[in-house]
């Protein structure tokens, strides 16, 4: 009897699995993958809306990977991405491995960062720095020569510099480059570099010595293990703070910068795609002041909605990047493939 059951069992079984095998059964809907890569320094803001997201929209997974903002365009000029997180416009090469790939995108600027210098919190030298004082560190030229602090600064200690920065394929690297060494990727070579932010915070919160550079939301996390350096811009006399008031009154110059998302534009025909983009610029305020960065104005966010209702493909950057930028002025211009 038992076994007469269990071959019952076996028949029922196998004429159900033949039936999701067919056609008859219809199969269960895939659900909707939306794909984003890129830098370390938008992934924070990125990744607290697409959690929201996925809570307010059951059935979508948002990926949001970070392989720098170089990285990053490599996979969407390829068109693996949907979307690609920036710390820096996009560059005129990577304009071109998108135009030959028939990639078109709408650039979205989602926030501000303050770049912030960093250093150990047993650094009881360094008050702030002066723009003048970071080239001298950080510059081509310095490498091999200026060793320790006290080449820098007489006044500072004769101790061996520990350098940690962000690597060549972040956005980081090129504006902080620009900004303070006057051009993109001009750097000195023999320091430790990665595009996990959180590598580098690791590694000047464990030496005294210790000085590196990454977006703001990685000092506020990690504010107990690190010490934000106020930053003397040329021709100034005042050091500045990193913050969300200096930002947003300008002060913090010159390492204040725009962040982007960029949005493919196949990727526009997937209404999933949409909607988090809506999202995105709905709930950016909000979010991106919770992961420690400063938010843009609702004017900004209003008009970068308009640019991407009205697919307004291409950049307002002429393919390298700009210091000092107005986003107000950056959304308004003409823009380009």
């Amino acid at each position: 009897m038992q076994m007469k059951c269990t071959l019952v069992a076996l028949a029922t079984v196998a004429a159900v699995l033949g039936g999701i095998a067919g056609t008859s059964v219809p199969a269960m809907a895939a659900d909707k993958f939306i794909k984003v890569d890129g830098s370390s320094t938008v992934f924070p803001i990125t990744e607290a809306v697409a959690e929201e997201f996925q809570k307010a929209q059951k059935g979508t997974k948002v990926t949001v990977g970070v392989s720098g903002t170089g990285g990053g365009f490599k996979k969407f000029c390829r068109g693996e991405t949907d979307i690609s997180d920036a710390s820096r416009p996009i560059l005129k090469k990577e304009m071109d491995l998108c135009k030959e790939a028939g990639i078109k995108y709408i650039e979205l600027p989602v926030a501000f960062d303050a770049l912030t210098v960093v250093v150990n919190p047993k650094n009881d030298w360094i008050k702030s720095m002066t723009v003048e004082e970071l080239k001298k560190m950080w510059e081509p030229e310095a490498q091999g020569k200026i060793m320790k602090w006290s080449d820098v600064n007489p006044k500072w200690p004769n101790e061996k510099l520990a350098l940690f920065g962000a690597g060549a394929d972040s956005g980081t690297f090129d504006y902080f480059t620009d900004a303070i060494n006057g051009k993109e990727k001009a750097c000195r070579g023999d320091f430790t570099a990665s595009e996990d932010d959180n590598v580098l915070v690791q590694g000047v919160s464990r030496d005294k010595h210790a000085i590196g550079f990454f977006g703001l939301a990685y000092y506020v996390e990690n504010k107990d293990k690190l010490k934000a350096v106020p930053i003397v811009n040329k021709g100034a006399t005042k050091a500045v703070e990193p913050s969300l008031d200096t930002v947003m009154a300008g002060t913090y110059q010159p390492l204040a910068r725009p962040i982007f998302i960029y949005v493919a534009e196949k990727s526009l025909a997937k209404p999933e795609v949409k909607e988090f983009i809506y999202f995105y610029l709905k709930h950016a305020s909000k979010l991106t002041k919770e992961v420690g960065y400063v938010p843009l104005s609702q004017a900004h966010y209003n008009q970068a909605l308009k640019n991407f209702n009205g697919k307004k493909f291409g950049t307002g950057f002429g393919g390298k990047n700009e210091v000092g930028v107005r986003v107000d002025e950056l959304l308004k211009r003409k823009a380009h493939l």
